[in-house]
């Protein structure tokens, strides 16, 4: 029972995670007014939130519920995929590091930086590769 409540914590996280980035996407423009910055704000915690929960129910099922963790470990195609993961995180620094001190600013507008915008595409762009390379390791390729 424990796997099967991980797994659907695991999945609820991804929906919720992935609606999020959209979210995000389209509220993002050249320039955001006070009350958009904000939006944008609680939709930025709310996704680095559902990053944790993927990333916690994710490192549950592959070190102690389901398959064994060598099903894991030894699968390329599983390291390509927490990989991008990974890296999806690493690039939602910048626009979160924006949002955070841009909320200090006294303007009305904000005024956003292309590289904020191109990196929430890239990050979308990794999270579409990620079931590519999860239905690659149902079919099982990577394994031996």
């Amino acid at each position: 029972m424990a796997e099967i409540l991980v797994r659907y914590a695991h999945f609820l996280g991804i929906i919720v995670f992935a609606s999020l980035l959209v979210a995000e996407h389209i509220l993002v423009k050249d320039r955001l007014s006070v009350q958009d910055l904000k939006r944008v704000l609680i939709i930025d915690a709310a996704y680095g939130t559902s990053a944790l929960v993927v990333l916690i129910t994710g490192l549950a099922l592959w070190f102690w519920l389901g398959k064994p963790a060598e099903f894991y470990s030894g699968n390329p195609v599983f390291h390509a995929k927490f990989g991008a993961f990974i890296l999806i995180g690493i690039v939602s620094i910048y626009p979160t590091c924006f949002y955070l001190k841009s909320r200090k600013m006294t303007d009305d507008f904000v005024q956003v930086p292309r590289a904020v915008v191109n990196a929430i595409r890239l990050e979308t762009l990794l999270l579409a590769l990620i079931p590519l390379l999860a239905v690659f390791m149902a079919k099982g390729y990577g394994l031996g």
